[in-house]
Order: C-alpha cells, then sequence, then structure tokens
C-alpha cells in the first residue's frame, strides 16, 4: 500500500470547527453508540469533516480526536490508512476519481484518464491553475456493468466517452455540475440493455379455458414409491398389519406388545472425575513478592490493564500499593502473583511490568506515549 501523509504546513490551516448544522449531527452520532463505544464514530465524523471542507486536514483530525477523547495518533491512523480521505486539498468544484479496474480499463478508462490530464493537469492529486478541479485514479467503484464511469462528489457517471467527460468537466468547472444528471450517460435505465428492455416485454398470458383440463379426465397414477425406504425391518414392510387394514390382527399386536416384559435400563455412563483444584502457590513462598506499609499516597493499581478493585484489594493485602513494586517484580515473583491470582498467564500476556514501568516514570502521560492510548 502507497505511503499517505498529511499535506505540507503551508495548506493546512491553524484550526477546524464543525459548522452548526453539522456539529449538531456530530453530537448526534456520537450518542448512537453506547458509552465506553463513542470512538466508533471516527470515521462518520471525518467524512463529515471532509464534506464540509473538501479534504481531510490536521486541525480536522485533532479535532475529531478531542470529540472521541483519542489519542491524535489513532484518528491519524484511520485517515491515513482509507484512501476515501483525500489528505490535501482538491478541486473546489470537482473532484473527479477515475476508476481503472479491469471492465472500466477495457472499455476505455485510459481515454478519460488522458482527457483529466488535458483539462486538469498531468498528475492525480494536483489541482488545476485555478485550484477548482483536481482528479485521481481509484478502484473499483461498483458499476462495471456501465464501464467506465467517474465518480465527483458522491455521485457517479457511466457509460462515458472522452468527450462526454469533456462536457461533464467543463461544467463542473463553469458550477453547474448540478444540471448533470447522475448514471448512464447514454439511452439506458440504470444497467438495462441500450435503447430499452429487450426481453419480459408484456406480462405473462393468461391461459384459455380452453385448455383447462376437466376434472373427469383426470387421470389416476399410483402413489410413487420413490420416497419409500428401503430397509428390511418390519415396519417398513408393506404386508405389515395395521388398524386401517386389519383391525383385529392389529389389536392382537397390541396385546403381544403390552403383555411383553420391558428392557432394562440402559445404564448411565459414570461422571468424569473433576479436574483437580489448582492450589494457590503458599504465602511463605520464596518467590512471593516483597510487600510493604500502606503508603499515605497508594497508587491506583487500577490504571493497570488486568487490574480492577478486586484484584486492586487482592494485591493490597499482599502489600502491593505501588507502580514501582509491580514494575521490580522478578520473573518467578511475577508468576508467583499469576498462579496466587489464578490468572494462568495473564500477568505476561498483559505486560504488567511494562504498563507498571511506565505509570511510575510518567503516569498517564507516559502510559500514553508508550501505549499510545489512555491506561485502562
Amino acid at each position: 500500500m502507497s505511503v499517505r501523509r498529511l499535506a505540507e504546513d503551508q495548506f493546512q490551516p491553524a484550526a477546524f470547527a464543525f459548522n452548526d448544522e453539522n456539529a449538531v449531527w456530530a453530537d448526534k452520532t456520537i450518542k448512537k453508540y453506547p458509552a465506553g463505544r463513542q470512538q466508533s464514530a471516527v470515521i462518520p465524523l471525518l467524512m463529515r469533516a471532509q464534506e464540509q471542507d473538501g479534504w481531510v486536514t490536521r486541525a480536522a483530525i485533532e479535532k475529531v480526536a478531542d470529540m472521541l477523547d483519542m489519542a491524535y495518533i489513532r484518528v491519524l491512523e484511520v485517515a491515513t490508512f482509507y484512501t476515501q480521505f483525500q489528505l490535501g486539498p482538491v478541486g473546489t468544484r470537482a473532484h473527479v476519481q477515475v476508476c481503472g479496474t479491469t471492465p472500466c480499463m477495457l472499455r476505455g478508462s485510459e481515454g478519460l484518464m488522458k482527457v483529466c490530464k488535458s483539462k486538469i493537469h498531468d498528475h492525480p492529486f494536483e489541482r488545476n491553475a485555478e485550484g477548482t478541479l483536481s482528479w485521481e485514479e481509484v478502484e473499483c467503484l461498483g458499476a462495471c456493468v456501465n464501464a467506465p464511469m467517474v465518480m465527483i462528489g458522491k455521485d457517479t457517471y457511466e457509460d462515458l466517452t472522452p468527450e462526454r467527460l469533456e462536457e461533464i468537466i467543463d461544467t463542473f468547472n463553469a458550477g453547474n455540475g448540478a444540471s448533470i444528471k447522475p448514471g448512464p450517460q447514454i439511452d439506458r435505465h440504470f444497467s438495462s440493455p441500450e435503447g430499452g428492455p429487450t426481453t419480459l416485454l408484456a406480462p405473462d398470458p393468461k391461459p384459455k379455458a380452453s385448455a383447462k383440463k376437466a376434472v373427469g379426465d383426470a387421470v389416476s397414477l399410483p402413489p410413487s414409491e420413490a420416497g419409500r425406504p428401503k430397509s428390511g425391518d418390519a415396519e417398513t414392510n408393506p404386508a405389515l398389519k395395521t388398524p386401517h387394514t386389519a383391525p383385529k390382527a392389529a389389536a392382537k399386536n397390541v396385546k403381544a406388545v403390552e403383555a411383553a416384559p420391558l428392557p432394562a435400563p440402559a445404564e448411565k455412563p459414570a461422571k468424569a472425575a473433576a479436574a483437580p483444584a489448582v492450589s494457590k502457590p503458599a504465602l511463605t513462598d520464596k518467590n512471593r513478592p516483597v510487600g510493604i506499609e500502606k503508603p499515605t499516597a497508594p497508587d491506583d493499581l487500577k490504571l493497570i490493564s488486568g487490574v480492577g478493585p478486586k484484584i486492586e484489594a487482592i494485591l493490597n493485602e499482599l502489600g502491593i500499593f505501588t507502580y514501582a513494586q509491580v514494575a521490580g517484580w522478578k520473573k518467578a515473583e511475577r508468576d508467583w502473583v499469576d498462579g496466587y491470582l489464578n490468572f494462568k498467564g495473564r500477568i505476561e500476556r498483559d505486560d504488567w511490568a511494562k504498563q507498571a514501568k511506565a505509570l511510575a516514570k510518567g503516569g498517564e502521560a507516559e502510559y500514553i506515549k508508550i501505549f499510545g492510548k489512555k491506561p485502562r
């Protein structure tokens, strides 16, 4: 994947703010997500910022990050990963996205790109002299049947020829883009054949009365044997006497069944022995970390991922009150605490030592610097 970077500083505005309408929309969008999951709104907020200003600025990224309580780097990662976000200035009247995937290429997309180079700029993502137009090549835009095509804003223009694209670009550059009808630019409705439908032109004719077969003419056919199971069991024997075919014989069968002794119930399989409980390591074990008296201002151990109120209370009972203590545990001591808490390796997986070291060194600021997010 190509490297995507923000535009140079000379293009970056000093600040960003949603206009009144978009600010109301952004607030409603964030509230759609449950508490603690508001960061899921990052993509729609970035897209709305782009729709407002035409591209995603550094100030917009920082604004969205502040609104969602995210680290700037996290929002930057999203903006640079998805190519739908424009990271530099684009044409103020039209940014033309030319589909270059195989169907469009076979149908003439290279000719459309030549038009963009001649009418806008030799290079994609560069604006024309007036700053009103720009273009780029993109992957499939989802209208392969109507290839070749381009997208401008949220609208697609399909079944294009180089000449028709020139007309569209000139119209947008003149500020009259709204006058062009999106969709196919030839005589067809959506993806139907050019010139109109060629099949199913009339409703199905109603069957003629003479074609209806009289009830008396119906042919009697024997029941099919296709679904009958092939088996030697007595239950599938066609000669089996049933209450319908032989009431007396069936009654004798019922009496015989009632007189027969019931089969002995099958023995239930013995339950598997429960796995032996894992015993905690002894408090007198030599690998138990050394505890301390509770300090006047103990550290908030819950900031370590994997430590909740209950675990913090247990650690306090063991004399563990500070980040420095956790950061200083040796491997054997970490294993002892992991076994005492029955964590099954979680202390190593969550890297308590690294988390505690960052918190001990510089609190939340150092934690964010190391892990790129706030603790807990």
